[in-house]
């Protein structure tokens, strides 16, 4: 039997016509182009987050010479595996392996990012007709959670964007296998998601796939159990999980999830309310909203703060869910209108909420494009993100005093542009590594009270002795000569 929500399929393909066939994968191209030149000129202008592009350059390197993921930045020898699992992005090791840069990464983060739009956007055309459709895909592609997540560079969530995308697509298309068949490489991103999978199996099983949603619930919480309990473990250094710690305030000893869970609404109240706020509020109308509810319900009872806002990269999850929710919101209250129509017996949802629903996607797109302004997309309308920056040619200079295939010590300042052809340290975590460089810049990561590089490192390295061979608008370099 045809389910009544996808009965207009057919139909809204056809009026579509070739702006419906094109229209998404013109808009994802627009969309990605965007989110590269977002990222690329950030990292023209020496502008670095956080060392996390770094830390996946190196274990992308090390798969594109097929080697185990050592990521010397987090300690020397550590292999990644141990503290994330996510393998997936060993995808990126054939292209890394042609372009060896950093900015291979942002690129790939672009590119996958884009190919969730293309998907959303298909599969809101199929549903709603052409511009409807676009305007959805529009909403979603500017949405907060993507901008947030180019701004701060690469991360392996690009893919569960896709992956999510597809399987929710194939869900809202009650196309069951699909959806679950897409859901599984989530396992392979990262290892909370899992849980994902685990709620992906819930709400295949609550609209009627009985048999598959329970087999893939069954799937996510035994391939979770198996990545946290046993795969990372035995990569660990420390033989356990380093996250534990994060979940309830203060760690061990703390006052636990759940006190964290209620702290900080001042954060997360406007999280939520952004969130469900770009779908209008109608993806609370849909059961794949739950999906999202492991993603959310993790960040909440962290006791890291970047856990709880809009910014960072931890909104990307959720934002294919949610938009695949408001389609699904959307298909169901027209179902229920036709059943409505067919029988006076049939309960019917407000026909204010069916009103509502026909003007929620040019609604949401409003919102969005009204909203980019107060996030990092906007930046591409700013002058100043197409000017060099003002340290830029001291920048160059670091970089071409260091040779390639050093052994460098750093901060967070240039580590990004240092990694591709050089053994790569972070200041903190070097331990008993002896670099044969170190590069300090004074305006991050210090608090304004950096040191001297060539007395740092000699105090980080006894028995070594330093010399100080550039100094320049905030930049020092030193190198070892004993």
């Amino acid at each position: 039997m045809t389910d009544p929500s996808t009965e207009d399929d057919v139909g809204a393909r056809r009026r579509s016509g070739a702006v419906g066939i094109l229209g998404p994968a013109l808009l994802a191209v627009v969309c990605g182009t965007a989110y590269a030149a977002v990222s690329l000129l950030r990292f023209r202008r020496f502008e670095t987050p956080s060392w996390d592009n770094a830390i996946f350059e190196q274990a992308i390197a090390a798969y594109s010479r097929l080697e185990a993921p050592i990521v010397d930045i987090k300690a020397p020898g550590y292999n990644i595996l141990g503290d994330h699992f996510s393998p997936v992005t060993a995808l990126v090791a054939p292209f890394y392996r042609v372009f060896p840069d950093g900015r291979t990464l942002l690129v790939a983060q672009a590119v996958l990012i884009a190919l969730s739009v293309w998907v959303i956007a298909r599969g809101a055309v199929r549903l709603l007709g052409s511009a409807a459709g676009l305007a959805v895909g529009l909403a979603y592609g500017v949405s907060f959670g993507i901008a947030s997540a180019v701004w701060v560079d690469f991360h392996e969530v690009a893919f569960a964007a896709v992956f999510l995308a597809l399987s929710g697509v194939a869900y809202l298309e009650r196309r069951w296998w699909t959806a679950a068949a897409w859901s599984l490489p989530l396992l392979l991103v990262k290892e909370d998601l899992g849980l994902t999978v685990l709620a992906v199996g819930i709400v295949l099983a609550l609209s009627g796939a009985r048999r598959i949603g329970a087999a893939t619930a069954v799937i996510g919480l035994c391939g979770f159990a198996l990545t946290l309990l046993v795969v990372i473990p035995s990569f660990n250094p420390g033989g356990g999980y380093d996250y534990v710690g994060v979940i309830g305030a203060g760690g061990e000893g703390g006052p636990g999830p759940w006190a964290t869970f209620w702290a900080g609404w001042d954060l997360k109240l406007p999280t939520l309310i952004a969130t469900f706020g770009v779908t209008g509020f109608l993806a609370l109308r849909s059961p794949w909203v739950l999906v999202a509810g492991p993603t959310l319900l993790w960040r909440f009872v962290g006791d890291n703060e970047y856990y709880w806002g809009t910014d960072w990269h931890y909104g990307l999850v959720i934002m294919p869910i949610v938009f695949v929710a408001m389609l699904d919101a959307i298909a169901r209250l027209r179902a229920a209108e036709e059943a409505e129509e067919r029988s006076r017996w049939t309960w019917a949802s407000p026909t204010w909420l069916r009103r509502y629903a026909t003007h929620v996607p040019a609604l949401v797109a409003g919102v969005a494009l009204a909203l980019v302004s107060q996030f990092p997309l906007a930046r591409l309308a700013e002058a100043e993100t197409y000017e060099a920056s003002p340290r830029a040619a001291a920048a160059e200079e670091v970089l071409a005093l260091v040779p390639e295939g050093a052994k460098v010590e750093t901060d967070i300042g240039l580590i990004t542009h240092l990694t591709s052809d050089r053994t790569v340290y972070w200041t903190g975590t070097v331990g008993d590594a002896v670099p044969d460089w170190m590069v300090i810049d004074a305006f991050t990561s210090w608090g304004g009270q950096a040191p001297d590089a060539a007395a740092y490192a000699q105090e980080r390295h006894p028995g070594t002795s330093w010399e100080t061979v550039l100094d320049r608008d905030g930049y020092q370099v030193a190198r070892r000569i004993d």
